[in-house]
């Protein structure tokens, strides 16, 4: 494996991490020493992205062991039970957050409440196991997707989907960081990703690091670059992928995925299997998550619009699998009718 593109949190018997709402501008490390500090990491964006979210959950309930080990086993059972479900309602979509969250409530769920230390290693055994599995996974990522990738091409991509959402190689980035590698020229246009900016703040800051030529455009530009043929691909991450293949990304990716189909150009998902959802069949069973409506009238908290006008801020949007072109997995690149499979 090469080097990690990106490094968005460490473990160091408390969970550090970059405080992802100050970027470009600062890079801030924040300490969490408790689950109402991951809850609060989670629910305020300092940390996003589906991946990272699971594995910083993961590392929420290690953090909530230590947090009540004071207390006795038979209790401290209980408030990690309590922390876990606290956790789950930091936010709705992103299904890697109820996925890494459920492997944590297992080992608790085994726990005989007999040795606590017992307890500790294998809570922190399992975290790690999660944040191994999703690095792993988002390097293949890059593997395969990196096939998809020729020499000269354009590349658009949408809100972060790189480092920052993940464990450190993203997902849709993952390609473009191996092509990178592989010595591919290639040009990266990165849609600002109205209303938090996280193309424009994040997904630039990780391109100009690792020195990938970009280029920033405001959302509503895409179509113009496509009808003059400037983008060979399109490359998303995802927050949450449907049995059918329906998926759920931020806000902006369905006009996206309606734009590439009218000039057909390849649009493709990238994301690891902690993100697809079995449970549910199709994308309108996935719970779109709305916030605060401040996020789209404020500018560096600055009014940009009337204080009184009225909002509708939701996080995310459902691209139906007809427009996916196909998945970019650590199993490989599939089409919607093969996710199934995956699902045992």
């Amino acid at each position: 494996m090469k080097k990690i593109p990106v490094k968005p949190f460490w473990w160091r018997n408390k969970i550090y991490i970059i405080d992802q709402r100050l970027l470009p501008k600062k890079e801030v490390i924040l300490k969490l020493e408790s689950a109402k500090d991951v809850y609060n990491a989670i629910k305020e964006m300092k940390i996003r992205g589906a991946p990272l979210i699971g594995c910083i959950a993961a590392y929420g309930v290690v953090v909530s062991f230590l947090e009540n080990k004071k207390f006795s086993n038979e209790r401290l059972k209980d408030k990690i039970n309590q922390d876990i479900n606290f956790l789950r309602t930091s936010r709705p979509t992103a299904y890697n957050l109820f996925y890494a969250l459920k492997r944590m409530e297992k080992i608790v769920s085994d726990w005989d409440k007999k040795n606590k230390e017992k307890l500790f290693k294998k809570l922190l055994k399992e975290a790690e196991s999660i944040y191994k599995e999703d690095l792993s996974a988002c390097y293949k990522i890059g593997i395969y997707g990196n096939k998809l990738i020729k020499n000269n091409m354009s590349i658009l991509t949408h809100c972060n989907a790189g480092g920052l959402a993940t464990t450190g190689f993203g997902t849709a980035l993952a390609p473009i960081y191996i092509a990178k590698q592989k010595g591919k020229n290639i040009h990266v246009y990165v849609d600002e990703t109205r209303p938090v900016l996280q193309g424009a703040r994040l997904t630039a800051w990780e391109l100009e690091k690792n020195r990938i030529p970009y280029t920033i455009i405001s959302d509503n530009m895409a179509g113009y670059l496509m009808s003059k043929k400037k983008i060979d691909i399109v490359i998303v991450g995802a927050d949450r992928i449907a049995k059918n293949g329906d998926t759920a990304n931020k806000i902006g990716t369905y006009s996206l995925a309606v734009l590439a189909s009218f000039h057909k150009i390849p649009f493709y998902v990238a994301a690891p299997i902690s993100t697809f959802d079995f449970n549910i069949e199709n994308g309108a069973e996935i719970p779109i998550e709305e916030r605060n409506e401040d996020e789209i009238k404020k500018i560096n908290g600055e009014y940009i619009c009337p204080k009184d006008a009225r909002v509708f801020n939701p996080a995310f949007d459902v691209t139906p699998n007809y427009l996916i072109t196909g998945f970019i997995t650590e199993k490989g690149i599939l089409k919607h009718n093969e996710i199934k499979n995956l699902g045992g």
